[in-house]
């Protein structure tokens, strides 16, 4: 058994900018990632629809997850941030894709952003080690 955390892909780069936090931490049978908003390469995506944004991020997540063993299946909360109101039929439409069945617990937010993105995902996943 895990006693103490593991950091998960290492720190976060945006922009060429290493930033002070990690991807991921799992701390015993959980996984707590960070907060992933759309990037490619290392460079945060402003552009692109809800919806492109959305499937950027949740795989992202997925990545992350797979450094740690786990995938979507293991997810069992998340936390979403949206730019707009506006955004979240697009975002639950996307979102419901990833998670057809049995989906994680989950919250919705509508806030402003550090950076100029329209969504950003957190998630813990449960996988036993």
């Amino acid at each position: 058994m895990l006693r103490e955390k593991q950091i998960i892909g290492g720190p976060v780069v945006i922009n060429d900018r290493q930033l002070s936090l990690s991807k991921a931490v799992r701390a015993g049978d959980l996984v707590f990632l960070t907060g992933q908003v759309p990037m490619k390469d290392g460079v945060v995506m402003t552009d692109g629809s809800i919806e492109e944004q959305t499937r950027v991020v949740i795989e992202l997540i997925r990545d992350t997850l797979s450094e740690a063993g786990c995938g979507l299946d293991d997810v069992v909360k998340s936390m979403v941030w949206l730019k707009t109101r506006e955004d979240f039929p697009g975002f639950n439409k996307v979102y419901g894709e990833y998670f057809p069945q049995d989906p994680p617990a989950r919250s919705a937010l509508v806030s402003d952003f550090l950076v100029d993105v329209k969504v950003e995902i957190e998630c813990i996943a449960y996988k036993p080690v």
